[in-house]
């Protein structure tokens, strides 16, 4: 199989340099707000399945 040319960018740098120059971190990974959200949700539906078999059911609210 013939090897593809590799290109350089306007650097100069044609990106096959792994592991050289400062670690400028992922930025593409899940940001900050959603794990907040999600254990928010969590904490929450476990709050209500406390709530529920302590006896504090639904209340009022499943009785005609």
């Amino acid at each position: 199989m013939a090897e593809l040319p590799s290109y350089s960018n306007s650097n100069g740098d044609n990106g096959d340099d792994a592991g050289e120059g400062p670690d400028r971190g992922l930025t593409t990974g899940t940001p900050r707000w959603v794990y907040v959200f999600g254990i928010l949700a969590i904490v929450l539906v476990l709050l209500f399945v406390i709530i529920h078999f302590l006896g504090g059911g639904l209340g009022d609210h499943t009785s005609p």
